[in-house]
């Protein structure tokens, strides 16, 4: 008996000391000239081995901030040991909309997100410096970045998600600062075309993306997601589109972000083989 309570223990003092590691950081943009925080999640196996780690760059919503994904769901820590990866969360501004704005040169979110911080990733982590071992993900605001950034940096991406994505700015164009970033709908007509992902899917990337997106079946963008599920169906663009039960809120997130991960995880491993 006291054979069994030992080994229980040790068990169980290996579970509890094998943990992942959270680092918030400050990076600078040179695009934006300032310092701004991200948290960078890495494995158990980061501190012991010397080997290289693909990389989940994953995005927070409109109103969010770097911070929003390792308080409302720290169980992403468990995914990162299990799934040997990092997890890069960038701070895209409450309403930076993850792209460089026409019209307000202070907001030059696309820069940052989609080439200054992996940039600073790469250098200053072990990461597999290579597209098929990056992919890129996000909730809401985020999910529709995630999108954008990897259809336009798919040289860098090799996978993205999007989970109950604002994926037609248009149809929110009088919410979440959407006006202040892109500017009057009328004159600014051709940005709110190419920077809504039921448009610009149109223009295919010469390099393939791995794509996964899905929506609540009661959230209020589960009509827009279906029809870019519709477009890319048109387009012959192979991805994964997934329903289920949910609205817009951090139960539902917290729940999808595990199949997102399962996806990229099984994408790095078909990819990258013998060098994970």
């Amino acid at each position: 008996m006291k054979k069994i309570i030992t080994a229980t223990i040790l068990h169980l003092t290996f579970i509890l000391t094998k943990a992942a590691t959270v680092d918030t950081i400050s990076i600078y943009s040179n695009a934006m000239h300032k310092d701004i925080k991200c948290v960078v999640i890495k494995p158990d196996s980061y501190k012991k081995k010397k080997n290289q780690f693909p990389v989940v760059y994953l995005l927070h919503g409109a109103s969010g901030d770097f911070s929003n994904w390792i308080k409302k769901v720290p169980e992403i820590k468990e995914y990162v040991d299990e799934y040997n990866l990092l997890i890069v969360c960038p701070d895209g501004s409450n309403y930076g909309w993850y792209l460089d704005s026409p019209i307000d040169s202070s907001m030059k979110y696309e820069t940052y997100v989609g080439t200054e911080i992996p940039a600073y990733i790469d250098a200053h982590y072990r990461t597999i410096k290579d597209r098929k071992a990056r992919a890129i993900t996000g909730l809401s605001m985020g999910g529709h970045g995630a999108l954008f950034l990897a259809f336009r940096h798919a040289d860098f991406f090799g996978a993205c998600g999007s989970m109950s994505g604002v994926v037609d700015l248009y149809s929110t164009r009088n919410k979440f600062e959407l006006i202040k970033r892109i500017g009057d709908t009328v004159v600014n007509a051709q940005f709110w075309k190419k920077f809504s992902a039921v448009n610009f899917i149109q223009i295919q990337p010469k390099d393939s993306l791995a794509i996964l997106f899905d929506c609540g079946n009661d959230d209020p963008f589960a009509n827009i997601n279906r029809e870019l599920h519709q477009r890319m169906l048109s387009a012959k663009i192979p991805h994964d589109y997934i329903e289920r039960p949910g609205n817009h809120n951090w139960p539902y997130w917290a729940n999808a972000v595990k199949y997102q991960l399962l996806f990229f995880k099984n994408y790095f491993d078909a990819m990258l083989g013998n060098k994970l």
